[in-house]
């Protein structure tokens, strides 16, 4: 089986995601399961660059489609220096067991250009590879 989690690099910025079932706050019966997920931005690039926004795309097991757009990520546009590093969590609540989440973030560099960074395809899934490691 290949790994639930996700890392793409696009534009000198590496991204890296995973998630993890929390069950303590989940409620099949209501049909709400909960996930965490946590995100690490790594500058790979010669540059500094800024995060200026995000966009998910959220899949249910239902093939149900949610899109979430906004500023910066957890209240923060971090700027990252060429190999700083910028790690955050947040959680996402699916109606079904499973789902994806994929999409996108704008960076624009000191000299103003902006560009979308990838975030590839993560599994919100009760697995036992599908974990949050702290490296």
């Amino acid at each position: 089986m290949s790994s639930p989690n996700s890392t793409t690099t696009t534009h000198g910025i590496e991204v890296s995601a995973a998630a993890q079932y929390l069950s303590e706050r989940s409620r099949p019966e209501q049909k709400r399961w909960l996930y965490a997920y946590r995100i690490r931005i790594r500058n790979v690039g010669d540059e500094p660059m800024q995060l200026l926004r995000r966009h998910w795309v959220i899949a249910d097991g239902n093939g149900e489609v949610r899109e979430v757009r906004g500023d910066g990520v957890v209240g923060e546009q971090p700027r990252l220096g060429p190999g700083e590093v910028h790690e955050y969590r947040s959680m996402c609540d699916l109606p079904t067991a499973w789902g994806t989440m994929e999409g996108s973030y704008d960076f624009v560099s000191d000299g103003g250009e902006e560009c979308e960074v990838h975030v590839g395809r993560f599994f919100l899934v009760e697995s036992a590879e599908n974990a949050i490691v702290v490296e």
